[in-house]
């Protein structure tokens, strides 16, 4: 077992956006040989946190899987990067997300409050899951639906969407048209976290088909794709196509039989997305937990 962080590489897609990324390697676990979330929620299907650098200044977006993984993405910044002021922005609440905060404990730490609200309600789940995220640093500083900040000279603006989580915030730099997507955009497939709210995930997806958005860097993808700047706007549709699907399921329980490779065929066939075995075993989940989500409902 490599010692946590020891296989995280660092890319730089844009010139002061900086790429920590971990896992998508074969055959290697992180953490433990039993399940848990860290590698198998987030370091097999690989897992990546960002900076935005300008002026001196840095805002870290996702405090990564471990606070060894957390540290190094500090250092980086501070000692390599000249970085003397650093600010962090949640994506949403999920363990994958948060478990580095603690390293990040003396800066401001944004959210939206619904991050914050959802992380207070999680806060014994999260602080005893495998392995534990404790303590649970929690956000300091929250927005309601939009914030507007600067790093140095960068502009960057924070939007809430309802995808994935309920609670998810988005980071666009208008200048690139470039977008921090956190887990809203996860690439080839969204992982289902909430299949009661399949509907309101669909609706921010097409509004944020509109926002204009050239160049799209997902918390888990490719690792290629990353470094060479991202997707373009197709992941957008490819997702709305697959939870467009994912809805028809309840009135179609034919398509729960399809395979990945099956059910998104389009997609992978147009090279909007590219299949990655592992993402199987999201896929039968997803499918297993909307047909009873939906029954629930």
């Amino acid at each position: 077992m490599p010692l946590l962080g020891s296989t995280m590489r660092i890319y730089q897609p844009y010139p002061g956006v900086v790429a920590f990324y971990d896992g998508r390697i074969e055959g290697m676990r992180a953490y433990s040989d039993k399940p848990n979330w860290l590698d198998d929620g987030a370091y097999s299907l690989g897992v990546c946190s960002y900076a935005i650098i300008s002026g001196g200044e840095a805002l870290v977006y996702d405090t990564s899987i471990s606070l060894a993984h957390a540290r190094i993405i500090r250092e980086t910044l501070e000692k390599k990067l000249g970085v003397n002021h650093i600010k962090v922005v949640l994506s949403h609440w999920h363990v994958d997300h948060v478990a580095g905060n603690e390293v990040f404990a003396d800066c401001e730490i944004i959210a939206n409050t619904l991050t914050a609200q959802a992380m207070h309600s999680n806060r014994e789940r999260l602080e005893n899951d495998n392995p534990p995220i404790r303590p649970l640093i929690m956000p300091n500083s929250t927005f309601e639906t939009e914030l507007s900040l600067k790093v140095g000279d960068v502009e960057v603006e924070l939007r809430h969407v309802d995808i994935h989580s309920h609670d998810g915030t988005m980071l666009i730099l208008p200048q690139l048209k470039l977008m921090l997507a956190g887990d809203a955009l996860e690439e080839p497939i969204t992982y289902v976290a909430e299949p009661k709210r399949l509907e309101h995930h669909l609706r921010d997806l097409e509004r944020m088909a509109a926002w204009g958005i050239e160049r799209i860097l997902p918390n888990h993808g490719a690792e290629d794709m990353i470094v060479e700047g991202g997707y373009g706007p197709e992941l957008i549709a490819a997702t709305r196509n697959y939870v467009s699907k994912l809805l028809r399921l309840p009135h179609e329980p034919e398509l729960s039989e399809q395979d990945l490779r099956t059910f998104v065929a389009e997609d992978f066939a147009s090279g909007a997305i590219s299949y990655y075995a592992p993402y199987e075993s999201v896929h039968a989940r997803n499918i297993d937990v909307v047909l009873k989500g939906r029954q629930e409902a």
